[in-house]
């Protein structure tokens, strides 16, 4: 059959087919030109952004902008306000020598008469053993007293200070307190231009903005202000030397060696803590940062009155010579001090002085202790903690056990 002869209806419907399959390629071609297209644009743009610009590197023109911080702050006003009263505090001690002679270089002794076979002594030079802080807080006619740490000046056979306007001046101890880790100093006033206030040490809080000033690792950094806040207001820990307890401002304002004795101020430039010490490991061997500690202010102006006045603090002793329970075996508490099972904790008496409290109350060796007042007894630090809140002249009731059984004594407290 010729095309002329086909059904008008077949040849409309390959009509159609024509124009979709050329429609079908052209968008085929186009967008695949279109795709190319694009990709060429594309790999010319990050091709031209990633050149190193041509040109020359001589028109410089940066400059040094206004400073917009506010440089008068809270902080800048309290540490300004306190800077002049921080001192560096140096400890001398005297350089030990031994002289035994040319038997001394091959580990020989001398023989002879004397006693004293022990050659080593002073030779009477002084050297620096320490450095610490420390902060005027008073100033009365031609006498200005410093405060700072026992541990700091402990020791030592002479002491000088450091004043803010570098100035080395001599220092005499007036008096120093193991059990809270504070001592006073005193020195010529003609130099002091600066004394710190004390600030209420119970009107504190957690998160507050505080600023921590000293000398950290000596002299050659002093007047070295961080800033920090009070992470907890009350920490128990051992801060005085001789394993006594007692009440500290934990912060994280750094704190490092020779900061020690330096204040702890609040934003109004007062003094609210003497800084004392740092933690910086756990008993597992892991490091800790931001960890320091403070005496309380309040307590510090109670300690260095006493001090001023007295030279020393004088403390109520029971007169004992002590163990903690946890350093006798299981068996001994059962066999010797026959314990019950029950008492875990506590102190054990090693020995009782002659007419001393302890035995004028009737108390004796393999006694022990697990009640002080209203203090329960864990160990030594917490029993000179108990003790040391009485007074000497004071009352006070300690439970124990003998054999076994528990018992009660009132004792008199006595030095």
């Amino acid at each position: 059959m010729s095309e002329r002869n086909q059904n008008p209806r077949n040849l409309k419907n390959k009509f159609w087919l024509k124009v979709a399959g050329v429609g079908l390629l052209a968008g085929l071609v186009g967008g695949g030109l279109s795709l190319g297209i694009g990709n060429v644009i594309e790999n010319h743009v990050q091709t031209t952004s990633t050149n190193v610009p041509a040109g020359s590197n001589k028109s410089g023109g940066t400059q040094v902008n206004k400073n917009k911080a506010n440089l008068n702050n809270q902080a800048t006003k309290a540490y300004n306000s306190t800077k002049d009263a921080v001192v560096s505090v140096i400890n001398k001690q005297e350089v030990q020598s031994s002289d035994q002679g040319i038997m001394g270089l091959f580990g020989g002794q001398i023989s002879g008469d004397s006693s004293n076979s022990d050659s080593s002594q002073n030779s009477g030079k002084l050297q620096t053993a320490s450095e610490g802080s420390g902060v005027i807080y008073k100033k009365s006619g031609h006498s200005a007293y410093i405060v700072t740490n026992n541990h700091v000046v402990k020791g030592s056979n002479a002491l000088q200070v450091i004043l803010s306007n570098g100035r080395k001046v001599n220092a005499s101890l007036v008096g120093s307190d193991a059990a809270t880790d504070l001592a006073v100093l005193k020195i010529n006033s003609a130099n002091v231009k600066t004394v710190a206030e004390f600030g209420n040490s119970n009107s504190i809080a957690a998160g507050q903005d505080v600023l921590a000033i000293g000398s950290p690792m000596g002299s050659e950094y002093a007047n070295t202000v961080t800033k920090g806040i009070i992470s907890a207001k009350s920490r128990t820990l051992k801060s005085g030397t001789d394993g006594t307890l007692t009440s500290v401002i934990q912060t994280d304002a750094a704190i490092n060696s020779g900061n020690s004795g330096g204040p702890l101020i609040n934003m109004a430039g007062q003094v609210i803590g003497i800084n004392s010490m740092k933690l910086a490991g756990s008993n597992d061997g892991s490091s800790v940062e931001g960890m320091g500690f403070a005496i309380p202010s309040n307590e510090v102006v109670k300690i260095i009155n006493q001090l001023i006045k007295n030279g020393k603090i004088s403390r109520p002793s029971l007169g004992i010579s002590m163990i903690d329970l946890s350093r006798v075996t299981t068996d001994q508490q059962k066999s010797v001090l026959k314990l019950p099972s029950s008492v875990t904790k506590g102190v054990v008496i090693m020995d009782v002085q002659s007419g001393s409290t302890a035995q004028t109350a009737g108390l004796e060796q393999y006694d022990v202790i697990t009640k002080f007042g209203n203090d329960k007894i864990t160990n030594t630090s917490s029993l000179k903690t108990a003790l040391y809140k009485y007074k000497i002249g004071d009352t006070a009731k300690v439970t124990y056990y003998r054999n076994g059984q528990p018992h009660t004594a009132t004792l008199k407290l006595s030095k």
